[in-house]
Formats: C-alpha cells, sequence, structure tokens
C-alpha cells in the first residue's frame, strides 16, 4: 500500500520558464535511466524478494524513486509555464503542446513515450541488484548532463538534491550486494574450469588474466591498502 503525502520529498522552485529545458528534464521522468524505470523496476523486482529486511530496502527505495518522479514532474510544469506554442516547440516538446497542454507526460528528451521494456527483471537477486547499481549510475550520469546545461540556480539545487539521493540508493544496493554473496547465481561462482580461462586476444601486449588465476566473487570491499 502507498501513501500520498502532499508535500513534496524536497521543495522544488525555478527563476524562469524554460520550455527547451522542461523538454529535456523529460529524460528523467520518462526515459530508460529515469525516476518511473527506476520506481516500477524496484518494485517489480521485490515481488520475489523473500528475506524482509532486503524487501524492505527495495521497497523503500522504489518509494523513495516516484516521489523524485514528482518532484522531476513538478519542476517540467513549471519550467513549461502557461503558453500553449507549437510553432516554437523544440525537439521531444512538440506533444506537451498539442496533446497534454504542457502537462508532464511519460517520455523521454525526444518525446519517445515510456515503456516497460525499460525493466530489468530477472528474479535472481545478485543479477537484479547489479543492474540497479548500473541503473543509479546511469541515472546519476544523466542528472550530471542536465545540470552542466542549465543556470537557473533552483533547478541546480534540484538537479543536485536528486543526484545525490542516486548516490545513497547506489550505495544502498551495493551494502545488500555484501550480504547475499555466495546465493544465487553467486553460487560457486568461478570453481568450474572454463569459469578460469582468460583468453589474451590482443596483440601485443598480455594484459589479461595476469591477475585471474584465483578469482573471487564480485565485491564492492574497499581495499585492504587503498593506493595513495
Amino acid at each position: 500500500m502507498f501513501k500520498h503525502e502532499k508535500q513534496l520529498l524536497q521543495e522544488v522552485k525555478v527563476e524562469k520558464i524554460n520550455p527547451a529545458y522542461a523538454a529535456m528534464l523529460h529524460e528523467q521522468l520518462g526515459g530508460p535511466q529515469g525516476e518511473l524505470k527506476a520506481g516500477l523496476q524496484y518494485l517489480a523486482q521485490s515481488f520475489r524478494i523473500n528475506d524482509p529486511v532486503i524487501k524492505d530496502i527495495f521497497l523503500d527505495i522504489a518509494t523513495e524513486e516516484f516521489s523524485h518522479m514528482e518532484m522531476v514532474a513538478t519542476t517540467i510544469n513549471m519550467l513549461n509555464g502557461h503558453n500553449l506554442d507549437a510553432n516554437h516547440a523544440f525537439v521531444g516538446g512538440i506533444e506537451t503542446h498539442v496533446l497534454t497542454g504542457l502537462a508532464p507526460f511519460y517520455a523521454n528528451a525526444s518525446g519517445h513515450p515510456w515503456t516497460a521494456a525499460y525493466i530489468n527483471v530477472t528474479g535472481d537477486l545478485p543479477a537484479d541488484i547489479l543492474s540497479n547499481i548500473a541503473a543509479e549510475q546511469r541515472a546519476k550520469v544523466v542528472y550530471e548532463y542536465l545540470y552542466r546545461q542549465i543556470n537557473d540556480r533552483y533547478v541546480r539545487e534540484t538537479i543536485d538534491f536528486l543526484l545525490n539521493r542516486e548516490e545513497a540508493h547506489n550505495t544502498m544496493f551495493r551494502d545488500v550486494f555484501q550480504r547475499i554473496e555466495g546465493t544465487g547465481s553467486l553460487q560457486d561462482w568461478g570453481i568450474d574450469e572454463n569459469a578460469r580461462k582468460f583468453f589474451n586476444l590482443s596483440t601485443p601486449g598480455n594484459y589479461v588474466g595476469q591477475e585471474l588465476h584465483n578469482p573471487q566473487p564480485p565485491s564492492f570491499n574497499e581495499p585492504q591498502n587503498p593506493p595513495q
């Protein structure tokens, strides 16, 4: 069950309308690295998780992603202003003038509708967590690109907040990954002979296989002696 609280997770404002940037920001509303994709992906993955602690973590992050989507949509709405003007609309923004009456809708920056094909669910917890870590990292990169292309200080504050929340989610998923070593597709990692063959197929040079004689399950632990 979800409960909607009327206040946003964090207040959003804009200095002035900017329809071109509103179209760009749609990428994080209905794009493949956007907030709708993230929330629905983590929600879908949670249905097969039996561990109550890990299930709660997935659901908590999914719920927060929906609040991020609300912040993004509210910002887009403010940036679009109040005047329909399809004749001067930018790429990806036409439909807001001729179909949705300037309301944000589930599409990317080019105007392509959101699709469930963006969601990755395998039912295998290690694979799903690694997919989620990558998704959070990609979302962070998109927010970084968006941040660099706007001078509106209020929009920048919103993006900075959302970008750092993606980092927090990334950290949470990495922590969960440490808890499930030896389970699911991580079982018997690298014990088969064919899982321990590494081919050097780029010559000259021999950069593959030299340090891989005793492969271990993937880990995000900090190294014992980090490089200075």
